[in-house]
């Protein structure tokens, strides 16, 4: 998304904060699918806190430690019920988590959905998304993956039930010319580590590892030492472990989805929506993929985990 789009919904965010200068502001629910271990989501909580704070709104941040996709559901289900002035999804799994939506929006509420399922937000009445396009974010992934030298791939996915992991995965694989080579390691840092140095002892010839979380490229990293392995790492999202593997050499790259954004610019859009004759962007807003390297991990490792 263009630089011009943001400013523009953020300067039309500055002229709306006064009107809830009396403290009566909306309320927005936001339901995300993490478990409550990945570092990953506190920083899009952070973001969509803060622009409920600047425009005098009040945040609802909901989530089901169990990751069971019927129970996300009926989150979603009791949110509305309560009859909020907006619901802010994301949306792994459209199949299990659309029925919800749907009748969300039947009921008059607007939803935007986040972070995943950009392809079936659309179908399910959400009035738009914000997150990475996953398929383009893995294929830019595997190209510069391949321009530094790597023949073939292994993709570690900690949610196989997660359809934008899986996109990350398959555009890797793609962009290679390969088939998909995916191992479900799940979001235990124990058995990611397991599961990966299995998988490199299996298969000698593999010499590049994609891992779609940051927790999941920390896990590797350990796998991938102790089996001795020369193998190029790339990894999704940031955490300050991350930073310190670019710095020091472990890890090639990782791909940065931005996520505080997909916390903020939902909570942005439903004000507006609300306030303005449902004044909305042209479209979805993409939030990545953008790379952070050597080149740039320094002026980002201060923010990693809390902004970025």
């Amino acid at each position: 998304m263009k630089k011009t789009v943001f400013a523009a919904l953020a300067a039309a965010t500055a002229l709306a904060a006064p009107a809830y200068a009396d403290g009566h502001g909306e309320r927005y629910v936001m339901i995300t699918h993490t478990q409550g271990t990945d570092p990953f989501w506190p920083v899009v909580e952070k973001g969509g806190r803060d622009a409920a704070a600047a425009v005098g709104a009040t945040l609802e941040y909901n989530f089901d430690v169990s990751g069971d996709m019927a129970a996300m559901a009926a989150l979603i289900e009791a949110a509305a019920a309560s009859d909020p002035d907006g619901i802010i999804v994301s949306l792994p799994d459209a199949d299990a988590l659309g029925p919800a939506i749907k009748s969300a929006v039947a009921d008059g509420i607007p939803v935007v959905t986040m972070n995943s399922g950009l392809e079936s937000s659309a179908e399910l009445g959400a009035l738009m998304h914000v997150g990475q396009p996953e398929r383009d974010a893995g294929f830019a992934a595997g190209t510069r993956a391949m321009a530094e030298g790597v023949t073939k791939g292994l993709c570690l996915n900690q949610e196989a039930f997660n359809t934008a992991l899986v996109d990350r995965c398959t555009g890797y694989f793609d962009a290679m010319g390969a088939d998909l080579n995916q191992i479900d390691v799940s979001n235990d840092p124990a058995q990611i580590e397991t599961r990966t140095a299995a998988a490199l002892e299996a298969d000698e010839s593999i010499d590049g590892v994609l891992a779609v979380g940051p927790h999941v490229c920390e896990a590797a990293t350990k796998a991938i030492e102790a089996v001795g392995a020369d193998v190029h790492l790339a990894c999704f999202d940031l955490s300050p472990g991350v930073m310190d593997m670019i710095e020091d050499g472990r890890a090639s790259f990782t791909i940065d989805q931005q996520q505080r954004l997909q916390g903020y610019m939902p909570v942005i859009v439903l004000h507006l929506y609300n306030n303005h004759a449902g004044l909305l962007p042209g479209n979805n807003i993409a939030s990545g993929p953008g790379f952070v390297d050597k080149s740039n991990a320094a002026a980002v490792k201060e923010l990693a985990g809390i902004d970025r």
